[in-house]
């Protein structure tokens, strides 16, 4: 073989080596730990999906799928950690709407952009809001409440795992819809201020269905109504807010799955395809039911779309209730 024949031969490998590399790269992930940021508590709804798909996901892989819980500000602690970490994969969150919609109404300054700094997988759940309360004596029905907020401005107040939170948005329509005025008690999460209306601190919670769900069957909390076009299987005899008087206070919220902005697509559509998977698994689905969750699986181009569609009316609800942005 000659000279010219052995380069043309070498050529051709090194060129097939370099093809082959980023493809088996590619390939590869995940090859080590991936963390999963929910900038939430332990024990809420975000936190039990970020970690059941967690499970779900390093079964897939191989590899372990960790949650970092950063709670507190609204996200603003967590958040930021994700926007600003490489976008190779290896750095996931799962967050509420209201972190990536309703902030940036509720807010005058944001250490992050919901939009430029976050690749959209998919959505993970819907979660229905409900109104509970410790005191079923004083508040009876939906109908009472909202009486004896029209009765006394003010004397209200209701707990949220936050400003901007689904608790607080769900509160503020309340408000804005009824023409009401509650006090509004933020907390660092939705486990802190259950406890705080199991307590008896505060006078009621609009709260995610899954959250308040296992107090309620426990006897602990009344629900009052259900702020959705229908009944929950779950609560079958708590009606909804049309069902108890208040119309046009519909609301449900949802938690997604993102990763950092600039992540390569071949790991988003990855990441999409074996979610879509695990949440089309009946024994994930039921479990998810169970807790008060419905699957809500997304492409990425849905999501950015939902994301951005809710911004918008997020940003007329807060304007609407008179909130001053902080």
């Amino acid at each position: 073989m000659n000279h010219r024949r052995r380069l043309s031969l070498l050529a051709c490998a090194l060129g097939l080596l370099t093809a082959a590399g980023p493809a088996s790269a590619q390939g590869a992930y995940p090859n080590r730990l991936v963390t999963v940021m929910v900038a939430l508590p332990a024990g809420g709804g975000v936190d039990m999906i970020a970690r059941l798909v967690g499970q779900k996901l390093a079964a897939v892989t191989g590899q372990p799928f960790v949650v970092d819980n950063r709670a507190g500000a609204s996200g603003r602690i967590g958040l930021p950690v994700v926007a600003k970490a490489p976008p190779d994969g290896y750095m996931l969150m799962a967050s509420p709407a209201s972190f990536l919609t309703t902030n940036k109404a509720i807010f005058k300054e944001m250490p992050y952009d919901p939009q430029a700094d976050f690749a959209p997988i998919t959505k993970l759940a819907n979660q229905a809001m409900v109104l509970v309360v410790k005191d079923k004596q004083k508040f009876a029905t939906a109908a009472a409440v909202l009486a004896a907020a029209r009765a006394n401005p003010g004397a209200l107040n209701y707990a949220t795992s936050g400003d901007g939170s689904p608790q607080h948005l769900a509160a503020l329509m309340f408000e804005s819809r009824a023409q009401v005025h509650m006090t509004h008690i933020p907390y660092k999460g939705g486990a802190l201020a259950i406890n705080d209306l199991l307590g008896g601190n505060v006078d009621l919670l609009f709260a995610p269905l899954p959250e308040a769900l296992p107090h309620i069957r426990a006897g602990k909390l009344s629900a009052l109504a259900l702020m959705s076009e229908k009944r929950s299987p779950l609560i079958a005899d708590v009606p909804t807010m049309r069902e108890a008087g208040i119309p046009n206070m519909v609301m449900q919220t949802w938690i997604g799955l993102l990763a950092p902005a600039r992540t390569p697509r071949p790991i988003i559509e990855q990441l999409n395809r074996q979610v879509h998977a695990i949440l089309q698994n009946e024994d994930v689905k039921n479990q998810l039911l169970a807790s008060g969750m419905d699957v809500a699986p997304t492409t990425p181009e849905q999501f950015q779309q939902i994301i951005a569609q809710e911004i918008a009316l997020h940003a007329e609800l807060v304007k609407a209730s008179g909130l001053v942005p902080q």
